[in-house]
């Protein structure tokens, strides 16, 4: 099958292309490199031709909601007008477990972009997912005081990157499915406890200090809503994040 991967070189992107790759597919990747700009839709119409399926993955660092929204807003419009014209049969899409409970920015993009697909016409796919293992480091780098970072406090079930891969290409190969179950890690964490044990394994150097956020925002990351926490049926990955952690430090480079 010919996949076209929005997102091809991010966290969960690259994992995508390799695992489409190992599963026999062709993969086309959209990116800058390729010549294509998500935002405008620039060379869009090109790199689709002969696509059967659209994986979109993209992201966005903005966190305010005109940035997230004018982001996700964007590039979901975009993709699904170019994949219509170039009659793709298939949009597969990445959200996050629990972003209708919190008031952020950030997560108002992804309920726009979630929006624009059910009131699409074209055949999609959605799965939601707990926070990706490599959250932990990326904490690390959201608020930097000399060696302190500050890092919000937040339960999170986070998933291996590779895992959310493999049932993503899953749904490539199923078929339009609508949403799908939850896909959620094998166990619930606290980011700074995360933050601090990347720091630790790796050598980073850095302190941490949890910080409260103030409002229904703060709240909702830090009682749960951000989990799969009852619900029976969202689909566990079985990578528990200590053993995630373990073979990267171990990696060439880690």
């Amino acid at each position: 099958m010919r996949i076209a991967v929005a997102g091809a070189t991010g966290t969960v992107g690259r994992h995508v292309v390799a695992v489409a790759g190992e599963r026999g597919h062709e993969v086309v990747p959209l990116s800058r490199a390729t010549g294509v700009d998500l935002t405008t839709g620039t060379g869009l119409p090109q790199r689709l031709e002969g696509v059967e399926v659209v994986v979109d993955v993209a992201n966005t660092t903005a966190q305010s909601r005109r940035g997230a929204e004018a982001f996700f807003g964007a590039v979901t419009g975009g993709l699904l007008a170019a994949e219509r014209a170039a009659g793709v049969g298939h949009h597969v899409a990445l959200s996050i477990i629990g972003v209708d409970g919190v008031p952020s920015g950030y997560y108002a993009g992804k309920r726009l972009q979630e929006r624009l697909l059910r009131e699409s016409d074209q055949p999609w796919s959605l799965l939601r997912a707990g926070q990706f293992h490599e959250f932990g480091e990326q904490a690390l780098g959201f608020v930097r005081v000399g060696p302190w970072s500050l890092v919000p406090v937040m339960r999170s079930q986070p998933v291996a990157a590779r895992e959310v891969a493999e049932a993503l290409v899953a749904l490539v190969e199923q078929g339009p499915s609508g949403r799908v179950p939850d896909l959620a890690g094998p166990e619930v964490l606290s980011v700074p406890d995360m933050a601090r044990e990347v720091a630790r394994v790796k050598a980073l150097g850095r302190r941490v200090v949890a910080v409260r956020l103030p409002g229904a925002a703060g709240r909702g990351m830090r009682d749960g809503t951000l989990t799969a926490q009852g619900d029976p049926t969202a689909t566990l990955a079985t990578t528990p994040f200590a053993q995630w952690l373990a073979e990267e430090a171990a990696r060439p480079g880690g």
